[in-house]
């Protein structure tokens, strides 16, 4: 059969926009350079212009990114996709979004049609083909063409039994479920009141609330371990290691000298918070001429986690470690991550080391990596070395040097011109028996900043080396605001007479700039956190685009490979383009970068979720018996269908539904973040002050339900002290459903 000719192309041997753009909207699915040069018959001498072009095309919104080097037609789903399953909608039906969501904005909700009779219902975290037909602007209808779980969904809730017979009804723990699940008699499995448990839907006909049968008990919902486990299963993260995995950590044993730099002469120190469980990286400066020499040595968790082994599809399975107030959900098994690889004081452990010599003025001279032998010699925590260097206190470790070279990174970094955002952040304190004892500030001290100084350039110099020596790279990559977004924060700033340089070039300078100008203002909070969403999210990559926030041309995380998969990657790198023995990294590795890319930065997101739903679950339980309460508070989001609001004196965030609010016609303005009644002329906007009561607090959930005050005049003038009381819906019109 004769061949088809290709499609004619263009100026640069390339086919035209409208071609690709009518190419990528044909496909099912995502498609790549590749896929579009073989379609128009393309050779390797077209591959960089190919590139360039379809970066244009994605710049301009005509096709969407979708992924690593992947794109998809702009503005709507396909006509089938994957889609997960995220919670029930009231009646019970399914909600689900696209997996793999790309575009701006949240991802789109997918309500999926009822199973059909005699088939369990889809519950939260299964995974199906679905078909989607659009109703509306980011909704679909999603109907079942192929469950792709091996089982079915998990139903993870409070057992609330039935006051006369068996059975009973399980309430989700999961907000985004808005349905209960009926348990049939004889299917509690023994089930108490009150107990968190774990249930499978069993075949339903229909219509209305679905059945389940518990399969798992795990404990009463008031336990001290409750809030943490909860959070554990409902964002599914792995927590029991695979046996071989654990005969593998409990195999390994110290390393020698033999083959590496004996650097137990060095007064290395850690310095990391009170109750930190393992400590990765140790810092040591000296005086080196008008400048500093310092050294910056990180456990040696290549020497153990060898490529493909047990341990390391254990690793790479998690990506990271998962931080909550009651425990540590880590990346490798105990014996190692408090054991051979903790940098424990007085004892012997290997590390990867990096030399780096700055000049006066914190910009680096040279670098030289090495595989060595360390013995810290203080375990610090960073209350203690601030104290020490406020006190001026003489100590043999070289604590006074440390902040030196601190001061010449610090104006390496102003002079650069990086983002520095001011963004309070909480910290929650558990009492012996687990529940809340109080709610904290997290202090930001020199200390702090110290160690962040020291890792960012380590990380620099170890993305420099990779780069060097030509060897693959997982680089931390934090991409330029995006146009839209640029525009939206530009006209905001513009509204308090604050301008940024015109064009879509921006240097992270300018933006720090606006910060520093409206510093101690009361429009600072407001700025931060529009600032704040005005930013990409960082992600990993083999490929290098740079570090927008920390104004980096190139980046990699080298420092906590106990804790971060993609550190583990960056030593095994390094390791074998310097050739420091066994352990580095192997070619099929290298090869699967772009999908270890996407998978660590997904674990990585999955973990930021669940430590932010532990604390709010956390805080729900501590605000329980505070109900009619008023609080101070702050406005930290606004959406069409009420306003998000974060309690100032401990931090608990919850939501003000807009049927709350007075009678009237609220319009939500997206460019000014803000919520307008037409008729009583009342604005609620981002970060606005207010005053709140406590309405309704789920422990289960971890849902707050507040009411704002009245008395507010439009513009948020100062609140009134007088009798607080909610304002009650009388069925205004225009109230989004």
């Amino acid at each position: 059969m004769a061949r088809k000719p290709p499609p004619e192309v263009g100026p640069r041997g390339l086919p035209s926009r409208d071609e690709i753009r009518k190419f990528v909207r044909d496909q099912s699915g995502r498609v790549g350079k590749r896929e579009v040069a073989r379609a128009f018959g393309l050779g390797p001498e077209h591959r960089v212009a190919l590139r360039g072009l379809l970066k244009e095309i994605a710049a301009e919104g005509e096709i969407a990114p979708a992924g690593h080097r992947r794109f998809r037609a702009a503005g709507s789903l396909p006509e089938s996709m994957v889609v997960q399953v995220t919670g029930t909608d009231p009646d019970g039906d399914a909600v689900a979004r696209p997996v793999g969501w790309q575009g701006e904005g949240p991802p789109p909700t997918v309500f999926m049609a009822a199973e059909p009779k005699g088939r369990p219902a889809l519950a939260p975290g299964e995974r199906v083909v679905a078909r989607l037909r659009q109703i509306a602007p980011g909704k679909y209808e999603g109907r079942t063409l192929k469950r792709l779980t091996d089982a079915p969904g998990r139903v993870l809730g409070v057992f609330r039994p039935n006051r006369a017979g068996g059975g009973g009804r399980i309430e989700p723990t999961d907000k985004k479920s808005k349905a209960e699940w009926v348990v049939p008699p004889g299917e509690e499995a023994g089930a108490e009141a009150g107990e968190i448990v774990l249930a499978a839907p069993l075949p339903s006909a229909g219509y209305g609330l679905k059945p389940a049968r518990i399969i798992e008990r795990l404990g009463n919902m008031g336990d001290a371990r409750s809030v943490s486990l909860v959070v554990i299963h409902t964002h599914d993260i792995p927590t029991a290691f695979p046996e071989a995995a654990v005969a593998e950590a409990e195999r390994a044993r110290a390393v020698t000298v033999r083959g590496r730099t004996d650097l137990r002469d060095i007064a290395l120190v850690t310095i990391d918070g009170e109750d930190a469980r393992d400590f990765d990286d140790a810092v040591y400066a000296e005086p080196d001429g008008d400048g500093f020499l310092l050294v910056v040595a990180i456990a040696d968790v290549s020497h153990y986690v060898r490529p493909d082994s047990a341990l390391d599809r254990s690793a790479w399975t998690r990506g990271n470690s998962c931080y909550f107030p009651d425990r540590v959900v880590p990346m490798l098994p105990e014996a190692l991550s408090n054991g051979w690889c903790s940098l424990r004081p007085n004892e012997d452990r290997g590390c990867l080391f990096v030399r780096m010599k700055i000049d006066a003025g914190g910009r680096k001279v040279s670098h030289q990596f090495g595989r060595g032998l360390m013995r810290s010699a203080a375990r610090l925590t960073y209350e203690q070395v601030q104290e020490a260097h406020d006190a001026g206190t003489e100590s043999p470790l070289p604590i006074r040097t440390l902040y030196a070279a601190f001061r010449a990174l610090l104006a390496a970094r102003t002079e650069r011109g990086t983002l520095d955002l001011d963004l309070p952040e909480r910290k929650v304190v558990l009492d012996a028996s687990g529940k809340v004892a109080s709610v904290q500030p997290r202090p930001r001290l020199d200390s702090h900043r110290l160690i962040e100084e020291f890792m960012v350039l380590a990380n620099v110099c170890a993305a420099e080396e990779l780069e060097r020596l030509h060897r693959p790279c997982m680089y931390r990559v934090h991409a330029p605001p995006s146009d839209e977004k640029l525009e939206t924060l530009r006209g905001f700033l513009h509204g308090f007479d604050i301008a940024l340089p015109p064009g879509n070039q921006i240097h992270p300078r300018d933006l720090d700039r606006v910060l520093k100008k409206v510093a101690g203002t009361e429009e600072a909070p407001l700025i931060n956190e529009v600032m704040l969403r005005s930013q990409s999210q960082a992600a990993y990559a083999p490929e290098n685009i740079g570090h927008f926030g920390l104004s980096l041309a190139r980046y990699a995380h080298f420092t906590s490979p106990i804790r971060r998969y993609a550190d583990l990657l960056v030593h095994r790198a390094l390791i074998a383009g310097l050739k420091l023995g066994p352990g580095g990294l192997m070619e099929a590795e290298a090869a699967r970068f772009p999908d270890t890319a996407e998978h660590i930065t997904a674990t990585e997101r999955r973990a930021a979720l669940a430590e932010r739903d532990a604390i709010d679950r956390y805080l729900a339980a501590f605000m329980a018996d505070k109900v009619g309460a008023v609080f101070a508070a702050r406005i930290s989001g606004v959406t069409r269908f009420g306003l998000f609001i974060t309690v100032a004196v401990n931090g608990a965030s919850g939501l003000v539904p807009v049927s709350s609010l007075p009678d009237d016609f609220w319009m939500h303005d997206e460019a000014t973040a803000s919520l307008n009644g037409r008729r009583t002329r009342l604005s609620f906007r981002l970060a606005q002050e207010v005053e709140v009561r406590l309405a309704e607090a789920s422990p289960v959930t971890g849902g707050l339900v507040f009411h704002i005050m009245q008395g507010i005049p439009a513009g948020g003038g100062p609140r009134p002290t007088g009798q607080a009381k909610p304002f009650r819906k009388t069925g205004g019109r225009g109230r989004p459903r």
